[in-house]
């Protein structure tokens, strides 16, 4: 098995792993940020040792950083807990499963970001991914018992909240990309390590200083919750190790239509774990968001 297939399954069974802790954190004590910053805070000293001890056993220099790679690392360091503050608001607003699925729209809207930046233009067969998923979106984000009129429908909460955390994640996953091949490595797992504890050390920095300032209590708060915290921190680390590898070694085309089995993994979770029930027309969101994401990747 190729190295780059295993660390995108590895990497969304650790990302679905990593959400469920974040779900429980947010249903406690810890605010929606406060439970973002202990992913951050937990793996960056994780990320650190194992970084460190990768390049001592290897006996490789740490590599020289450039202010390119600083540009995208920092800018996908930005949009990622921009990405992760949507995604655990809207775990308050919808079931597990679902919260996962309106995240996968990345990928829909990758295609339309580079369309609108970089004027690429998309196949027939591109558009029809697009109203495919468009379909699925309808069907997730309509409110529970289908009351109102339909803008009415498709206008709560959870369908910003999801669609901005797509719009997020594809420009960490663009920016993570550009910034580990601005690394002079020949061994993927330096390029990735390096990028990695870089990008865990910038927002948890960060973002300890928001909430010292912002969010009075919510750091020692991030501390009494540390028995639950540390295996998010660890459940990230791991995750976001995958998918730097990952992104590393195969385009993101191909990283990312491997990485929908994350919705399988997440199905399970919200069944089997949190007990919550899948409706039908869930499920048939669910199942023509994925079409539309296969679609995507596969013939764009």
């Amino acid at each position: 098995m190729d190295l780059w297939i295993a660390a995108t399954v590895a990497a969304a069974f650790f990302q679905t792993l990593r959400f469920m802790l974040h779900k429980v954190l947010s249903m406690g004590r810890l605010t929606t940020t406060g439970s973002t910053f202990a992913r951050f805070a937990y793996a960056a000293p994780a990320a650190w040792v194992m970084i460190g001890g990768y390049l001592w056993v290897q006996g490789a220099p740490v590599p020289a950083l450039t202010g390119t790679f600083w540009g995208y690392a920092l800018s996908g360091a930005l949009g990622q807990v921009l990405a992760t503050l949507c995604v655990v608001a809207l775990f308050r607003q919808r079931n597990f499963a679902v919260g996962i699925t309106f995240k996968k729209t990345e990928v829909i809207q990758t295609a339309l970001v580079g369309l609108v930046v970089l004027g690429e233009a998309l196949s027939a067969a591109g558009w029809a991914a697009i109203a495919v998923g468009l379909a699925g979106v309808v069907l997730l984000s309509d409110s529970p018992g289908g009351t109102g009129g339909w803008l009415r429908r498709m206008g709560n909460r959870a369908v910003a909240l999801g669609l901005a955390s797509g719009f997020f994640f594809a420009i960490s996953a663009v920016g993570y990309r550009a910034a580990s091949l601005q690394i002079d490595a020949a061994d993927p797992l330096i390029r990735s390590g390096v990028t990695l504890v870089c990008v865990t050390s910038s927002q948890a920095l960060a973002m300890a200083l928001w909430l010292r300032l912002r969010e009075p209590g919510q750091l020692s708060a991030v501390w009494a919750a540390r028995r639950t915290a540390i295996w998010l921190g660890l459940a990230s680390m791991a995750g976001s190790l995958g998918w730097f590898t990952a992104f590393t070694l195969q385009t993101a085309a191909y990283v990312q239509a491997l990485g929908q089995v994350e919705l399988i993994f997440s199905l399970m979770a919200s069944v089997l774990f949190f007990h919550e029930t899948i409706t039908r027309r869930e499920l048939a969101g669910i199942g023509l968001l994925t079409l539309s994401v296969l679609m995507l990747v596969a013939f764009v």
